[in-house]
């Protein structure tokens, strides 16, 4: 008992001698930093502060603070961004100064080392795959060859629904939504999708969401330096056991697809389309590149595609659906577009979209309220000053994009959801506001070099499903008494309803036979 009374005396020297000798250290480097919160606690900084969602807790000191906030996440020193113009100071005008996304404990250990295009550093070999995203991987041809994927899988969604529809109960519409996206996905890039069974798409999806958690999960490594090594909550095995699975399966996919192409080489018919890995498969094997694609950044993408093509647009999908039923006006004037552009004949197809600026609309007012990753992070390569202060380097920046698309200096009653918003007529010199990165009071994919490079694929997902659920179904819920529905939050790096949207299906236009 008394060897580890004294481990632990020894333990609680060092601990507030570490934590003297680094506030000593701190205090001596002369930063004119953002304002933030006063009070800074040893260890947790100020962590008190931020006890509700992450986002919304930002939102409110910054109303105290300003746009531009300094605050402490442990020992780490995190500068915020609310509005439009320091996001654009960041994002744009000291853009090379910010071009690195902080790479994180799970980040590290599931996406290959970082190798992935998402966490990669800037550089050479960033710049290379970011070519190869966008020339290759998610080009407009790449996107189009895919265009009947997306239409089949939008069908099979629908007739789905449909057969629910029939028992009267029910649907809880995140569960199907995440399934409809992850089939599309899975389609694209590996030429399969779910049969319903603990398939091997179904275990893909319940990797990428286990992936997905740890990737949002708290771990007090990532702001306390020095209990990095310690693993004192357990991340790490989770973190190796969910890469291991992840690359197992990864790798089988790889090798079936390299199977295949030995046989087609080989003068064997086939009729298998060509899908995404085939795409990472002849990148592999070029010859003659400056650099290189390695197996293990094919991986990364592939894995990338899952996580963000998954969750992404069916968060975004249920929110659009929960405002849609709570706004029943906007609903009426959503359908009547699309009656009138398509018909009452034929189910909405992608390219219908351009022809329907209404349901376009209704997809923005989503995404400026309910942003499906409220906050996106850049870290500081080497320091540099915003506004006039400091930004030490190695700072990690958060934008929050939640923030900035309720700021009411750039929206008229902006907790009111109004698609009619967009649609305000062209006028000399200007422009409707898109959803890409270049109109900085609306960033829900990001901007600059390290924007979303998927997001043509996530919007052309959502609002091809999205009009169809529209035009085939009546929505009813609370029994059909009222249209309220809790509109709270929950998620870290994703954001849901807190409570899944359940909601009766009632068919109104069937565009195939039962």
């Amino acid at each position: 008992m008394l060897d580890i009374q004294g481990y632990l005396v020894l333990f609680l020297l060092w601990f507030i001698s570490t934590i003297l000798i680094r506030s000593i250290f701190k205090k001596s480097q002369c930063y004119k930093l953002p304002p933030g919160p006063p009070i800074s606690l040893p260890l947790i900084g100020h962590a008190p502060y931020l006890r509700s969602l992450l986002h919304q807790a930002l939102y409110k000191l910054s109303t105290r603070y300003g746009p531009l906030m300094h605050v402490l996440i442990g020992s780490q020193h995190v500068i915020v961004a609310s509005s439009a113009e320091m996001a654009k100071q960041i994002l744009k005008t000291y853009e090379e100064s910010f071009c690195n996304r902080p790479i994180m404990i799970a980040s590290e250990n599931l996406t290959y080392g970082a190798a992935d295009y998402f966490f990669i550093p800037y550089g050479t070999y960033w710049r290379f795959l970011k070519k190869l995203c966008m020339t290759e991987l998610l080009s407009g041809k790449t996107l189009e060859h895919f265009v009947n994927i997306r239409e089949d899988e939008i069908q099979c969604f629908l007739r789905n629904v449909l057969e629910i529809s029939k028992t009267g109960k029910g649907v809880e519409m995140r569960q199907e939504l995440i399934r409809h996206t992850n089939n599309i996905i899975s389609r694209m890039t590996m030429g399969k999708k779910s049969n319903g069974t603990n398939d091997e798409v179904g275990q893909v999806r319940k990797l990428v969401r286990e992936i997905g958690e740890l990737l949002g999960a708290f771990n007090l490594g990532d702001i306390i330096g020095f209990m990095r090594p310690f693993d004192l909550q357990g991340f790490g095995k989770k973190n190796r056991d969910a890469h291991h699975n992840m690359d197992v399966m990864m790798e089988k996919v790889l090798k079936e697809h390299e199977e295949a192409r030995a046989k087609e080489k080989g003068g064997a018919e086939s009729d298998r389309k060509k899908d995404l890995f085939d795409i990472l498969l002849n990148l592999i094997e070029a010859d003659g590149a400056d650099n290189k694609l390695t197996r293990e950044s094919a991986k990364a993408f592939a894995l990338d595609m899952f996580i963000a093509g998954t969750n992404g647009p069916a968060s975004v999908l249920e929110w659009s659906l929960a405002e849609l039923i709570r706004n029943p006006q906007v609903f009426k004037k959503a359908r009547e577009e699309i009656d009138s552009v398509v018909g009452k004949e034929r189910l909405v197809k992608e390219s219908d979209i351009p022809n329907l600026p209404y349901l376009q609309a209704v997809v923005k007012e989503t995404l400026r309220m309910h942003p499906p990753t409220p906050i996106f992070a850049r870290e500081a390569i080497r320091g540099c000053q915003v506004d006039g202060y400091d930004i030490p380097a190695n700072s990690k920046i958060f934008i929050n994009a939640w923030a900035i698309g309720r700021d009411p200096k750039y929206w008229d009653n902006p907790q009111v959801y109004s698609p009619e918003r967009f649609l305000i007529t062209d006028e000399p010199g200007k422009s409707k506001i898109d959803v890409r990165g270049q109109y900085y009071q609306l960033l829900p994919f990001g901007s600059g070099r390290r924007s979303c490079p998927g997001s043509s694929l996530a919007l052309l997902v959502i609002q091809a499903t999205l009009a169809s659920l529209v035009q085939c179904f009546d929505w009813v819920v609370n029994d059909g008494k009222n249209s309220e529905i809790d509109m709270s939050e929950e998620g870290r790096v994703t954001v849901f309803l807190a409570k899944p949207l359940k909601c009766k299906p009632v068919p109104r236009f069937v565009p195939f036979s039962a």
